[in-house]
């Protein structure tokens, strides 16, 4: 079979093509013969050498959302047959044409949506999910910020935000494209993080009160003014850092009774299961209904890997970046 790695950190052209043997499943797991592989901002610093939920090694095949159909099936394994439909993050060997996964880990493919479309729902749906109702616990008339809303997880939930019955949606990127892209998804308004004095565009949105709720995973100086775009008892929280500066928090900035939350889909996924499996229902639940769809950007032929990790790094990408082996 192909599969995608690397033998060096460095840019995208390190990933390479090669052969390999099929993976058989051991106990617990199943074989996944992929139709599509989602690509995560994570993997392209892992491939850079940063250790984004898991250790950068060597030699190194990112991971992904697989989405495809059930090979084989290890022991002990009865929650799903083969010829099912299935979607998994993995966290390495994920960019080719056959994986083996957890079958605990598992969502079944819902009806109307396609592979690629899938692909969304392990670790961007979960994270964006988690993110918005797990972390910030947004509710029902509140007002929200999201940064980066046009991205993998930001178009998610921005649509998100709206299905839990949000006040007010303020969705931030940067270029035309991307805000009219989030409106079109249900942002009530829509902010240029590129231009100066963005920031009190948000304020002015909330007549000069500020979000209930900022989401952010950008950094940097957008995570500062974030924090201080929430109201009174509001609440930011922190998923990321795509433009790879966490500043400090000013212990003052938060004295107005806010409250700032790291967050990571790691740390769920290994100490909150119930809380993981109430999460993949609901998440479900919303794409069935029509609540959440998750949007493809672009499909790509696994060989271009590489094209796909710079499409991803050149930030314009409005939803997900598919591989397809």
């Amino acid at each position: 079979m192909h599969i995608v790695r690397h033998h060096e950190f460095g840019a995208p052209s390190v990933l390479r093509l090669e052969e390999a043997d099929t993976p058989v499943p051991g106990p617990g797991q199943v074989l996944i013969r992929t139709e599509a592989v989602g690509v995560n901002f994570a993997e392209c610093q892992r491939r850079q050498g940063i250790p984004v939920g898991g250790p950068a090694t060597l030699p190194g095949s990112p991971g992904g959302d697989v989405a495809g159909v059930v090979e084989q099936v290890g022991d002990g394994v009865d929650q799903v047959e083969v010829g099912d439909r299935v979607v998994t993050g993995v966290a390495h060997d994920g960019y080719a044409e056959y994986v083996v996964a957890q079958a605990g880990w598992l969502f079944a493919v819902p009806e109307g949506i396609d592979a690629g479309q899938a692909t969304s729902l392990p670790i961007p749906g979960q994270t964006a999910y988690h993110v918005i109702v797990t972390a910030a616990k947004l509710q029902p008339g509140e007002s929200v910020l999201i940064t980066a809303a046009a991205g993998g997880i930001g178009h998610l939930l921005v649509q998100m935000a709206r299905a839990l019955g949000a006040g007010q949606i303020i969705a931030a990127a940067r270029g035309a494209e991307k805000l009219a892209f989030a409106a079109s998804l249900g942002a009530d308004v829509t902010v240029d993080y590129g231009e100066d004095g963005w920031d009190e565009k948000v304020r002015a949105a909330t007549g000069g009160r500020g979000v209930d709720v900022a989401l952010e995973t950008v950094g940097g100086d957008i995570l500062t003014k974030s924090v201080n775009l929430t109201a009174q008892f509001g609440r930011t929280v922190v998923y990321g850092a795509a433009g790879g500066e966490l500043p400090a928090i000013e212990v003052g900035d938060i004295f107005d009774n806010r409250i700032v939350m790291g967050f990571s889909m790691w740390g769920v996924m290994g100490e909150k299961p119930d809380v993981m499996a109430k999460g993949a229902r609901e998440l479900l639940d919303m794409v069935a209904s029509g609540k959440v769809r998750p949007v493809v950007h672009a499909e790509l032929p696994l060989k271009d890997a590489a094209a796909a990790h710079e499409l991803m790094e050149s930030r314009s990408q409005l939803g997900r970046v598919v591989l397809i082996p």
